[in-house]
């Protein structure tokens, strides 16, 4: 059966405004008639459940019979997005330029060739202001046509100019087809796998990038073959944990914005990503000063018109500026102050429900569950961790791999030992499968494992062991994506020295500050 995850229609209602729903009925009330009238009575019926239920809907809705169900559905959909589709979007380039291309194809079919050819014109100026290339080609290709057939005298040597252009936008066109490409397998590889786990990954990856890079020369390249050429190596940098590389470009992608100002209103869910990124980076770094600057411009971005322009902009505001403030929380060692934010966070995960993918609600869970952990709150961490766990792992294997892990580790400071015995051998396998284990996690699972036996006056000998051990691995480039999710090294010394994470990191934090 259907559900609220699944069933599009429902989802479309449910994605609209009050004025758009009133647009919806408006619209429909143009054309009344029987067919419409009853489309009108499934809107409200569908708009007023709280979970699509077929067999309920018809139930309460007597009028609506089952055979009647699927074209009264169809004819509804279309409906509504022909409602939407009146709504004049001044923000919207897309719709503007294909509103153009529209009346200049009407105005070519009555033989009004001159008429059209204006249009045209005027669309292939706006298409070159924003950089959709895409419009000004459609726009040559229909120029083209029409001094094919007809004789329209319009410009001395067109002919030669329209060859010229479109040969010159086809070469541009094919070049942000090539970076395009090879910046959204770079990112599907990191969303499937996370960061490189190996040597041999790391090698796969780079093979990968170094065939499909093409040749291009910076000087000539438009703001979409800028924008897809910083994005391929921003994510070629991130998935092999090259940090300094991931900053470089995700500055270079942010700059591009500053320089093509107006591309903020078109791309503005590429803009905030691009400060998303840059906020990671910085954070990765434990660059802090830097990092606060950025928030700084991401939350003055979020109260602007940009960053509100449809619902794609807002969700990705909300998504990336409260992981951002998570993020702060774990720069400064503040985590019990950080749990401040979960209540908003969970509101606004369950209004976004029908919109936010599964990957970032994971990134929210686990970042939660470090929070509680972070303040001593082992299990809230735990639950938190387990709506990660209890996921089909088709996506983040790294995410559900540090989940396990710090699960057990959840465990084993709450003392339940009857589980972790099962729970050791459970997550070993499971990263064991996923080819997540690296030299860090071998230690921990050994450590742990050997714990049980350690009389008390040994524990704390043991903990500043493994630290020792552990420390000795951070600067390796494989090895650090394990220090990445996990602050291993904070939580050694919090049992070295019997005081909650969140001492020893903002401990940490203040003497970085100090030493500025």
């Amino acid at each position: 059966m259907p559900n609220r995850s699944t069933d599009t229609l429902f989802q479309l209602i449910k994605s609209l405004t009050k004025a758009e729903k009133r647009n919806f009925k408006l619209y429909v009330q143009r054309n009344s008639g029987g067919e419409n009238l009853k489309i009108v009575q499934l809107f409200d019926a569908l708009d007023k459940m709280n979970e699509y239920d077929e067999i309920l809907l018809l139930k309460k809705n007597k009028d609506i019979l089952k055979q009647q169900l699927s074209n009264m559905r169809a004819h509804l959909y279309k409906q509504i997005l022909s409602s939407l589709r009146v709504l004049e979007d001044k923000n919207n380039i897309d719709i503007q330029l294909h509103e153009q291309m529209d009346f200049a194809r009407i105005l070519y079919n009555k033989g009004l060739y001159l008429q059209s050819l204006k249009v045209l014109d005027k669309l292939k100026e706006t298409a070159k202001q924003h950089y959709q290339i895409t419009y000004q080609l459609q726009a040559i290709l229909f120029e083209k046509k029409i001094e094919a057939l007809h004789i329209t005298r319009s410009l001395e040597n067109r002919a030669e100019q329209l060859s010229k252009d479109s040969d010159a936008i086809t070469t541009h066109l094919s070049l942000t087809n090539k970076l395009s490409n090879l910046s959204l397998e770079l990112y599907s590889w990191y969303i499937k796998h996370g960061h490189a786990r190996d040597e041999r990954d790391a090698h796969a990856v780079r093979i990968f990038f170094e065939t499909n890079l093409p040749t291009y020369n910076i000087q000539t390249l438009t703001f979409y073959e800028k924008l897809y050429l910083y994005q391929s190596f921003c994510w070629y940098g991130f998935i092999l944990q090259d940090l300094l590389m991931y900053y470089r470009y995700t500055q270079k992608w942010v700059d591009l914005f500053e320089e093509y100002d107006l591309m903020k209103m078109v791309e503005a869910s590429q803009y905030i990503k691009g400060l998303h990124n840059l906020l990671s980076a910085h954070f990765d770094l434990n660059n802090y000063d830097k990092f606060q600057i950025i928030l700084e411009k991401f939350e003055n971005f979020s109260n602007s018109q940009n960053a509100a322009i449809n619902d794609n902009a807002r969700i990705q505001t909300f998504v990336y500026l409260n992981i951002a403030k998570i993020n702060k929380h774990f720069l400064e060692g503040t985590f019990t102050e950080g749990l401040k934010l979960v209540p908003v966070i969970n509101e606004k995960l369950l209004e976004y429900k029908l919109h936010l993918d599964k990957h970032r609600v994971l990134v929210f869970y686990y970042k939660i569950a470090c929070l509680y952990f972070g303040s001593g709150n082992n299990e809230k961490a735990i639950e938190y961790l387990n709506k990660i766990i209890n996921q089909k792992y088709d996506l983040r294997i790294d995410l559900q791999c540090y989940a396990r892990l710090l699960h057990l580790i959840a465990h084993y400071e709450l003392g339940n030992y009857e589980l972790l015995e099962y729970l050791i051998k459970s997550v070993y396998r499971f990263m064991a499968k996923m080819k997540n284990l690296s030299v860090v996690e071998e230690e921990i699972f050994k450590f742990i494992k050997k714990s049980f036996s350690l009389s008390p006056h040994r524990i704390i000998p043991s903990f500043k062991l493994l630290k020792e051990k552990l420390q000795k691995l951070e600067g390796n480039a494989i090895e650090s994506r394990s220090f990445m999710y996990l602050d291993i090294i904070a939580w050694l010394e919090c049992k070295i020295q019997k005081v909650p994470v969140q001492e020893i990191r903002r401990k940490k934090f203040n003497e970085g500050r100090k030493i500025r």
